[in-house]
């Protein structure tokens, strides 16, 4: 019975249809790039789109449960595969669009520190808690703890561990100097001034970043997906950080 009333929560928070907008469920990462991308878009003639940004997992759950979206883009594969399995994705319309890297920071200004097997973290942390996203759902979260896994760090610091529900999220409680350090995507931190990048993660530690997109079976296509692989897309991809596909 929780579970029911959870689902239906989590329902009534997503924008409902207007008219015939395309309605895109988009990781949170995503935010600053896609919006711009969506307004060249409306810019260039066509009919807006609605986006609805949360972190891939849920979002991913809410259209399991018949979320009225047209396109959906996640933060990584397995959350795509998952819909693939399911039939609630047009397995054909699958595509790549941009990839990303991870990065440690801290609030304000930091020095940097070398990411590697001798990076002293319970050390940088003083006490203080690590924010990420959710280990055990969200992509950001996933990758930061396979990251720190594959460096042997994490057993160190999994106690000291602070969990939200997206990344954006995890980069605000550093950025308001709650939390000490973070592990969020390369784009996040570039676009929050608060915060400043104490090291990047080895690109091997973890498994490559990277963001499908694919239409909602039974959503409609008004030609948006193919936009955002356009050339015009993928200059705002790179004016934000984000590396090609």
């Amino acid at each position: 019975m929780f579970r029911t009333l959870l689902i239906t929560v989590m329902l009534a928070t997503i924008p409902l249809r207007a008219g015939a907008e395309t309605v895109v469920f988009a990781a949170a990462s995503l935010t600053d790039a896609l919006d711009r991308i969506a307004a060249e878009w409306a810019d260039a003639g066509n009919e807006p789109v609605t986006i609805s940004y949360a972190g891939s997992s849920a979002l991913a759950r809410q259209i399991q449960q018949g979320a009225p979206a047209d396109l959906f883009i996640s933060a990584n594969e397995e959350w795509m595969d998952a819909l693939v399995a399911s039939g609630d994705v047009r397995a054909n319309s699958r595509r790549d669009i941009a990839s990303n890297a991870l990065v440690l920071i801290g609030p304000g200004d930091r020095a940097p520190v070398a990411i590697d097997d001798t990076l002293d973290l319970p050390a940088l942390l003083d006490g203080g808690r690590l924010s990420m996203a959710m280990i055990s759902g969200v992509p950001a979260g996933i990758y930061g703890r396979q990251a720190l896994q594959s460096l042997g760090l994490w057993d160190d610091v999994a106690g000291q561990v602070a969990q939200s529900d997206n990344v954006r999220s995890a980069m605000a409680f550093v950025a308001r100097g709650e939390a000490p350090l973070g592990i969020v995507y390369a784009t996040d931190a570039q676009v929050q001034p608060d915060v400043s990048v104490l090291g990047r993660f080895p690109d091997g530690s973890h498994a490559p970043i990277r963001y499908p997109a694919a239409m909602v079976t039974g959503g409609q296509d008004d030609g948006f997906l193919d936009f955002l692989t356009s050339d015009a897309a993928r200059r705002v991809w790179r004016d934000f950080g984000f590396g090609d596909p």
